[in-house]
């Protein structure tokens, strides 16, 4: 990541926008099925690579006292709706943590420095053919956003807007329900 960070520094002189986008499924067929090395790649891969992102891009932003930081995330880490990407999902839940930890800690001192989580549902990608364990080709699934228009959504609200983009209007609706559907559920 500090390499990243140093060639678009000696190319371009700054970065104005830092987009740690991280992600590797598994597919598992329940949380009783994970192992440990399941929970520790995806750890690595979702959680501790946009850490590291965050990381090596903080130090420039605090010196000029802005930028931009987005991490992109998942609905699947706001909602369980795929029981068998639970450990993905876990490991975008807790890139979610940090992102808004990271948040509430330049909140006061560096105002000037946004940080942006971006939510896309279901990606028109092989994510799901990629995924440890196999899995459906996301491209089939129905709802999928291609590539473009998710890239178009992040780009647009970089600078202005929510800092939780979801990438479909309906996407915020969607984890309220869940949420407030749970409320009811006895355990």
């Amino acid at each position: 990541m500090e390499r990243v960070r140093d060639r678009a520094l000696a190319r371009f002189g700054r970065v104005d926008a830092w987009v740690n986008n991280a992600g590797r499924g598994i597919t598992r067929p329940s949380i009783e099925s994970l192992s440990d090395a399941d929970i520790e790649v995806m750890i690595r891969d979702n959680t501790l690579s946009v850490l590291y992102g965050m990381q090596a891009i903080l130090p420039h932003y605090k010196a000029r006292g802005s930028g931009v930081v987005a991490n992109v995330s998942s609905m699947l880490s706001r909602m369980p709706a795929a029981v068998v990407r639970s450990a993905y999902s876990a490991s975008k839940a807790a890139m979610n943590s940090l992102t808004e930890t990271l948040r509430f800690e330049l909140a006061r001192d560096y105002p000037g420095i946004r940080v942006v989580l971006m939510i896309p549902g279901i990606v028109a990608t092989e994510f799901g053919k990629n995924a440890i364990g196999g899995g459906a080709d996301s491209r089939s699934l129905p709802g999928g956003q291609t590539v473009e228009e998710v890239a178009r959504k992040l780009a647009d609200g970089l600078f202005e807007g929510p800092l939780d983009l979801y990438t479909r209007p309906e996407g915020f609706e969607t984890v309220m329900k869940h949420l407030h559907g749970l409320a009811g559920v006895k355990h």
